[in-house]
Parts: C-alpha cells; structure tokens; sequence
C-alpha cells in the first residue's frame, strides 16, 4: 500500500512538473485611446481611480498579469476569468458598444458592484487592494447611473 501511495504522489509531482510547459499567452490587445471608457464617457477621477485599481485586470485590455500566472493550472484558472471578464466588459473598448449596449453595461456594472458580486471574492483573495468599500460602490453606482440615464437610444 505504501509503495502505491509513493507512486501515485510521483505520477502526481511529474504531471505538475509536465504541465508547467503549457503557458497562458499574456499579450494584452492593443488599446486604441478613442475606445476606452473615457473617451465615451465622462469619469470622475475618483470612479477612474476605483475602476484602474478594482476593476481593469480583468476588464481592460491593460491586465497585470500576477506572480501566480506563472503556475499552471492556477494561470488557466486565471486566463478565463480574464477572457471571460472582457467578453462581458472591457474598459478599453466601451466606445465600440453600441448606445443601447453601453447603457445595458453602466446599468450592469451598479448592479454587479452594488450586489458585491463585483470584483469576484477569488479575486479578492490575492488582491486585497481591489475590495471597494460601500462608499466607493455608491460612488460606482452613482456615476454608472448618470451617465445610463444621459444615454439617449
């Protein structure tokens, strides 16, 4: 039984091992200037500096990639939620939605940030810095409010 047990831990160690030449691509999408969200809309300082620091890993073009995405399967994990995250929304490309799918997305954003579904708890765990407070998700909401209601269809 223990021989079983010291190969099955071996067999487990090298697939780790193998595993590790499976890279994710980090090339973040070039950033065109004219398309990003404040080119589209006007944004307060204070919600740029929330939606930079909680908010453009996952949905911008402009991802910091972290240490642990330099270990697979950890960097897969994080790859599709990235992916994932600019599939739904992406900052750098906000003035490409159309105005009814812009005014959807600042609706979706109070919805997502003031239910605290937004940033996601996984995230959260490694990037304590990214959790908003429930001033900075009124002032999220606020804003995303406003300017859906200026948003004429």
């Amino acid at each position: 039984m223990k021989k079983a047990f010291k190969i099955f831990l071996l067999l487990i160690f090298a697939a780790f091992i193998v595993i590790q030449f499976f890279r994710i691509d980090k090339t973040n999408p070039p950033i065109a200037e004219g398309n990003n969200i404040e080119a589209a809309l006007a944004v307060p300082a204070d919600v740029s500096m929330i939606l930079s620091r909680s908010c453009a890993d996952c949905h911008s073009n402009n991802t910091v990639y972290p240490w642990y995405s330099n270990i697979q399967p950890a960097a897969w994990f994080l790859k599709d939620h990235i992916d994932e995250g600019r599939r739904e929304l992406n900052l750098s490309e906000f003035n490409t939605y159309t105005a009814k799918k812009q005014k959807r997305k600042l609706e979706e954003i109070c919805e997502m940030v003031g239910s605290t579904q937004m940033p996601l708890p996984s995230y959260l765990w490694l990037h304590r810095d990214a959790a908003l407070s429930d001033s900075e998700r009124k002032a999220i909401c606020d804003w995303s409010k406003a300017e859906a209601e200026k948003i004429q269809l």
